[in-house]
């Protein structure tokens, strides 16, 4: 890389680690400047898994607070995660480059319309929910979790805007604790298809480092903003922020 590469591949981690701890996508920032240095498509994925994990811890810790008493839940995720994320993992390796391209646009679209309308269908789901039930969502939560984490395992982007309406529905749950848990959940899925890339796939150790330090950067100043915002501020972001992913996802469909 050059000098002038190398500083857009820093840069381009500062603001995917922000923005990935607050709403999630830092993939689709992160993603073209890999490949605009010169990365084949799948050393760019792997590389890019294994440099934003610092950012998804950073942005973890920066949001201790609102993990506070969510343990119990996020062991219970957390398995659907690491089998997802394994899971996708593999299917990188196997599957031709545009098998999910068809299907992403259209997982990417049902959830902003699922976390524009969450208000509603919450209160729809709590009304019908009996006492007894589980207040962790139930095996339907966790079973659309371990296939969102699938889809974070192969590719990432927007995986947590997917995370965010799933559990908005199925959880009474301010959103601010909900962003938290997504934070740990995306970190669990990084490390561990990374972790599976590191046996099976090459890296461009630069543009990891890079990542790592830019996004370790960009976690921390993400989640001293995500914190502050309130809840409908945070929902449009979201909204706002996945409406992009969304047409950048369908321009290279």
């Amino acid at each position: 890389m050059t000098f002038g590469e190398m500083l857009a591949v820093f840069v381009a981690g500062v603001g995917a680690g922000a923005i990935n701890t607050v709403v999630g996508s830092g993939t689709l920032i992160t993603f073209p400047v890999l490949l605009a240095t010169g990365l084949p498509p799948v050393t760019a994925t792997v590389s890019n898994a294994l440099g934003l994990i610092p950012g998804s811890i950073s942005g973890a810790i920066g949001y201790r607070e609102e993990l506070r008493g969510q343990r119990r839940r996020i062991l219970r995720m957390s398995v659907g995660a690491l089998l997802g994320g394994v899971t996708g993992a593999a299917l990188l390796l196997v599957l031709p480059a545009a098998a999910f391209e068809t299907i992403v646009p259209v997982l990417v679209g049902l959830a902003l319309v699922l976390i524009v309308l969450q208000p509603w269908i919450a209160k729809a789901v709590r009304r019908r929910r009996r006492r007894s039930a589980d207040p962790d969502g139930g095996p339907v939560l966790l079973t659309g979790l371990t296939l969102a984490s699938v889809y974070g395992g192969y590719f990432a982007a927007a995986q947590g805007i997917i995370y965010m309406s799933l559990m908005g529905m199925l959880l009474d749950e301010d959103i601010q604790r909900l962003n938290a848990l997504r934070n740990v959940l995306v970190a669990v899925v990084n490390t561990v298809a990374a972790l599976f890339f590191l046996l099976a796939a090459d890296f461009d150790w630069t543009a990891v480092g890079l990542l790592a330090a830019g996004s370790a950067i960009g976690g921390q100043a993400g989640s001293a903003l995500g914190r502050r915002l309130s809840p409908a501020v945070l929902r449009t972001l979201v909204v706002a922020v996945g409406t992009v992913a969304l047409v950048q996802l369908l321009a290279r469909a």
